[in-house]
Formats: C-alpha cells, structure tokens, sequence
C-alpha cells in the first residue's frame, strides 16, 4: 500500500507516494529523474547503486523509502555540475578513471565519504574505502589514482 514519504535529495525536497519497503534506487531513478544511481545487482555487492545518506555510505538498492524519510540524501547529481565539478569528479575526469562508466558514480560517492573521515588516506585505506565497489572494466589503478588526486586537490 503506498504511503506519502518526505525525502531531501541533494537538498531539495521531494515528497513520493510508494509503499514502503520500496528500495531507494527506485524511488531516486524512477520518481525522481535522477540517473547517477545505478542497479547493479540488488545485493550491496556492486556499489553501483551508492548514496549517502546523512554522509554515510549507503547501498540505495537495500535500503527502502521509508528508511530515507527524513534523512539527507546525496547522489553524484548533488556534488556538482558539468561546468563545475566537484573535485572528486574533476580528478576522475583528470585520471580517465573510467571506461564504459556503469560503476563511476557509485567510486565518487564511495571516495567522497573515504575523504570525509579520512582526508589523506593511504593505498590500503583507499583499497579499503572502495571495497565495495566491483568495476569490471579494470580501471582501479585509474581509481585509486584519482582518489589520491582528489584528496590532494581537497587538502588544498
């Protein structure tokens, strides 16, 4: 039965009819308009779908509506613009840290909550920040390379 829901995504303000146990994705993609989410394979395995949620890390496949009410939720759309990227986005540009993209918005909000607690992470922490992120194209070197760029560019 659906139910009326209040979400803050990339700080604007959204209401949405669906039931309840309705995983975020869908609400995010198919009530919102919003793209950079992606189902990769419904079991927090991929990282293709992550969000943050209060500036954590959140596997928006698994995580339903009713769970979001109320929270801020930040998707790569919310970090910055094709004409100006969040740093993050710039050194994944600089770096041509991606190839066919599927998994790229999932490593930039990944990367974006490692360097919010961790401003200068080293290769093992970056490895361990990004461990829930499958990229099949094999662009991790790329990755990891635009982490530490990013990190540098943030720390000024």
């Amino acid at each position: 039965m659906s139910e009326q829901f209040k979400l803050t995504i990339n700080g604007k303000s959204h209401t949405v009819s669906a039931d309840a146990d309705t995983p975020l994705l869908y609400v995010l993609r198919n009530d919102v308009g919003l793209v950079s989410p992606k189902y990769g394979c419904g079991q927090e395995q991929c990282g293709a779908c992550n969000v943050l949620i209060d500036g954590e890390k959140a596997f928006s496949c698994s995580v339903s509506v009713k769970d979001a009410a109320g929270k801020q939720v930040t998707t790569l759309e919310g970090l910055g613009t094709p004409e100006q990227p969040h740093p993050i986005q710039a050194a994944f540009i600089a770096e041509q840290a991606a190839q066919c993209g599927y998994c790229t918005s999932g490593l930039i909000i990944a990367t974006k909550a490692l360097l919010d607690k961790n401003p200068n992470p080293d290769m093992d922490a970056i490895r361990v920040g990004l461990q829930d992120n499958l990229c099949r194209c094999g662009a991790h070197s790329r990755v990891f390379r635009a982490v530490r760029r990013a990190a540098r560019e943030l720390a000024g």
